[in-house]
């Protein structure tokens, strides 16, 4: 099953504070801990989630590499299911307790912290959608990392009335349902008491204000349509279907608010001739006869250039050279692959008179014939390809 967005399990916005984040933390953890949900598997897992959500995203580093690259950029933990997968209940009480005063033992120890979340005073703020686009890339760019410039054809904030919907600073007043609040409280009379619950305002849309005259340049929205220029720095080692995210250039929100992010997602430009495994690249050496026999000088293609490459005498198909370095670097900065040029021998087609002489000549030498070495040696390599 694919793993939640981090900010999505605890509930916040990817603006969110270090200090928003901890609070909504503590918050999943009360609701789901095992002391207050005994026996209930689905309410240990999510306790679990939640912890290995507030471990990236309580993390500067570990948290910006989410932004950027989702799971994939926060390493083993999040690929292999992170807590959920291999960190026990007590390994999280034990990093996390200090959180609760020490006292993470229990639910008995939370009293204190109320489960009910606040009011957002002054209104709901407003999000923008995010965009995604894709961005395809060379195996050079991929090696060294590149800026790219793309435009965008997104929702922006109206240049006349500024984002806000108005026509002027006059037309917007406080909304006189909810008194600025963005929310109504309702009490309901139950068996078992009062029960008050809190919903958005249906006359301002959580926004807190009302406007009285729209701008007719936006006709209200706060929002045009509109190309943009946007630059976008690629890191070095991205991989095909990578997902990157630019924080702030998606689409701007209707009067007023955060705007949503662009998504990049990573497409692979397909090489004439190195093949991508990884971070390791394959190039497939084409020898001739006589090379492969003599030993020769080649050069073979990497993504900076040419590199020279020495080809021993008596070389084998199927053989193996390795160029340590020479393939792409880690997007999370744990080293560079290497190029592996994998050795073939061209065996010609169609032969001269004189060339089918000479070949039956050497064929009658004893060095011309496979002996067992070479025999175990290609059978071998078979049998560990076959058995994996």
């Amino acid at each position: 099953m694919a793993k939640r967005d981090y900010y999505e399990v605890l509930g916040v916005a990817k603006t969110a504070t270090a200090e928003e984040i901890k609070t909504a933390y503590r918050k999943k953890a009360i609701q789901y801990h095992p002391d207050k949900n005994p026996g209930d598997k689905e309410s240990e897992e999510k306790f679990k989630e939640a912890a290995e959500a507030y471990d990236v995203l309580s993390n500067t580093d570990k948290r910006e590499r989410y932004d950027r690259f989702g799971h994939a950029g926060v390493g083993s933990s999040a690929a292999s299911g992170g807590y959920g997968g291999g960190m026990t209940m007590e390994d999280i009480f034990a990093q996390f307790g200090d959180l609760f005063g020490g006292h993470f033992g229990g639910f008995g120890s939370f009293g204190g912290f109320s489960g009910f979340g606040g009011s957002r005073g002054g209104g709901a703020v407003n999000r923008g959608t995010d965009l995604r686009v894709k961005v395809k890339l060379t195996l050079k760019e991929i090696a060294e990392g590149v800026e790219k410039k793309i435009k965008v054809k997104k929702y922006i904030a109206c240049s006349h009335c500024h984002g806000t919907g108005a026509e002027d600073d006059k037309s917007i007043s406080t909304c006189s349902t909810c008194k600025g609040s963005g929310y109504v409280t309702r009490v309901a009379h139950t068996i078992l008491g009062q029960m008050q619950t809190q919903s958005v305002c249906p006359t301002c849309d959580g926004q807190g204000k009302t406007i009285t005259k729209k701008c007719p340049h936006c006709a209200g929205e706060g929002v045009v349509r509109d190309d943009e220029v946007i630059e976008i720095n690629i890191p070095a080692g991205v991989m095909e279907g990578m997902q990157l995210s630019v924080r702030g250039k998606g689409n701007a929100a209707r009067r007023g608010g955060v705007n949503g992010d662009l998504l990049v997602v990573i497409e692979e430009e397909q090489d004439r001739e190195l093949i991508r495994d990884e971070n390791d690249l394959i190039y497939n050496l084409l020898l001739s006869v006589p090379q492969a026999a003599l030993g020769d000088t080649v050069e073979v293609p990497t993504v900076s250039g040419r590199a020279k490459v020495k080809i021993e005498s008596g070389t084998q198909p199927g053989k193996v050279l390795r160029l340590r370095g020479k393939g792409l670097p880690s997007v999370n900065g744990y080293g560079t692959g290497d190029l592996l040029v994998n050795v073939s021998v061209y065996i010609p087609e169609t032969l001269s008179m004189e060339e089918r002489n000479s070949m039956r000549q050497m064929s009658i030498s004893k060095n011309f014939q496979p002996n067992q070495s070479i025999k175990d040696k290609i059978f071998n390599k078979f049998r560990t390809l076959v058995d994996g």
